[in-house]
């Protein structure tokens, strides 16, 4: 596993489920093409896989 991740949001959530929307939000990425580093753990790996439809991910 890496290090850290890399993540960006690729597609807005504005249609989105009400629990997709807080997630991208608790993943502190609230503009499109915006990326945040998060560490790799369990929890942040399961939220990626809950909104992984609008994001895009890279292992650094």
């Amino acid at each position: 596993m890496a290090d850290k991740l890399k993540i960006t949001l690729v597609k807005s959530p504005i249609g989105a489920v009400p629990k997709h929307k807080k997630t991208v939000e608790a993943l502190g990425l609230k503009k499109l093409n915006k990326t945040v580093e998060m560490p790799d753990n369990e929890a942040v790996r399961g939220m990626i896989w809950q909104v992984r439809h609008l994001v895009k991910v890279e292992e650094i």
